[in-house]
């Protein structure tokens, strides 16, 4: 986080998501003002309160991925939800506690994944020795001990590591991929759901650790390969490391200092003002539950035909890119001129006028339609070099622009 100073975190943004400079720059500065409030002393800290931000704009101007991507660079706990899909405790729904309660559960999966990683030699070198004790078990009172703490057969255990070092390396050299061992494996029980979850929460009822009980973990011996079931054993010695406290305290801290929520469809909860009945009483709870999650706010624009073009050519997962990189995979070479770019994007932009105005998402489908005889032939036109220009975009685009009722399918 030191290293991502404002320009950094719009550069790295840059690379993915075309225009909307002032929006960039505001999740820049808040991100950055999450980093400048962790080194400000408790005193002062607990008192300077996160900035969250509004993000208003069409959809498919890059909203959404302004978030993923910002998170991602910061490393923070995501999570995207519809406000639609909530609402006021008492009615049919979900409570907007539940938000924050799946954002700590996606903290503490990230903290676990770093904890495994952190620990993978430690936990390898131990799945290693558990390995090399199923492929060569030692035999029943082997090399025991005597009355004089003594070895009865020192020998014989001489001759024993001897060979389990042999089949140490036979099995670092990957000779030993193709043998079978028995693995005891735990078998976690079925998977419990249960209907009104929030409110027995705040009751301080865990039914699933109640009910858990009623159907224990059990072990069975599973037959597998190797391969399989060395990486079996690494999970299983990683998660004996891991210290469950210790998650969940760091889950908990990245959740409230860096934690990110992506409401969408805010606009989807707004009572209609007709009174105060019906779906519009548990619409004005939710708005009142959300307020302090998306308290200030920032604008974003709708995109053009200039943003079309860029969004086509400047990013590293360009459209232009992409499909190339796909049909090649047939031996088909497609190259798009830049006039054939500038028509793509102007076809793109007037659908978007005309109809539904879904944003970049409309250059998806339009590149999907443009390229959808040839990604039909692409196996048969192996070794061909194909150039999409203006005329071929005009030719396999202008009839479905001019025709109102069929552009309306081009989601």
């Amino acid at each position: 986080m030191e290293e991502l100073i404002p320009a950094r975190i719009v550069e790295e943004l840059d690379r993915y998501v075309i225009g909307q400079a002032e929006a960039k720059r505001a999740v820049a500065i808040a991100l950055r003002n999450r980093w400048r409030r962790q080194q400000l002393p408790p005193e002062i800290g607990d008192d300077v309160a996160p900035k969250n931000i509004i993000m208003i704009g069409p959809t498919g101007v890059g909203k959404t991925e302004i978030a993923r991507r910002l998170a991602r660079l910061a490393r923070s706990p995501f999570i995207k939800v519809e406000a639609s899909k909530f609402t006021e405790v008492g009615y049919v729904g979900r409570d907007v506690e539940s938000i924050i309660r799946d954002l700590i559960e996606l903290a503490r999966n990230m903290v676990r994944e770093e904890l495994r990683e952190t620990n993978k030699t430690r936990s390898g070198e131990l799945a290693e020795e558990r390995l090399l004790d199923l492929l060569l078990p030692r035999p029943p009172g082997f090399a025991a001990i005597d009355e004089r703490g003594q070895l009865r057969d020192p020998l014989g255990e001489e001759s024993y590591k001897r060979t389990r070092e042999k089949f140490r390396g036979l099995l670092l050299e990957g000779k030993l991929d193709d043998r079978d061992v028995e693995v005891q494996v735990t078998d976690k029980g079925p998977e419990v759901h249960f209907l009104g979850g929030p409110e027995l929460e705040q009751m301080g009822l865990n039914l699933k650790e109640i009910m858990g009980g009623l159907f224990p973990p059990r072990n069975r011996v599973r037959r597998m390969r190797v391969p399989e079931a060395f990486k079996l054993l690494c999970q299983e010695e990683a998660d004996k490391l891991i210290d469950s406290d210790k998650v969940n305290s760091e889950a908990i801290h990245r959740t409230e200092q860096s934690g990110i929520v992506f409401l969408d469809e805010t606009d989807k909860i707004a009572s209609s003002g007709g009174g105060r009945h019906g779906p519009d009483v548990s619409r004005e709870g939710v708005q009142r539950d959300l307020l302090p999650i998306v308290e200030g706010s920032t604008v974003l624009k709708p995109l053009g035909r200039e943003d079309f073009v860029r969004i086509l050519q400047e990013p590293e997962n360009a459209l232009v890119r992409q499909y190339p990189a796909l049909l090649a995979t047939e031996g088909v070479r497609v190259v798009f001129t830049e006039g054939a770019v500038h028509e793509v994007a102007g076809f793109a932009a007037r659908i978007n006028e005309q109809t539904e105005n879904i944003g970049a998402r409309r250059l998806h489908t339009i590149m999907e339609r443009l390229l959808e005889d040839i990604s039909f032939s692409a196996p048969d036109m192996a070794g061909q070099e194909i150039s999409i220009d203006a005329a071929y975009v005009r030719e396999k685009l202008q009839g479905i622009v001019e025709n109102l009722d069929l552009s309306r399918y081009i989601l």
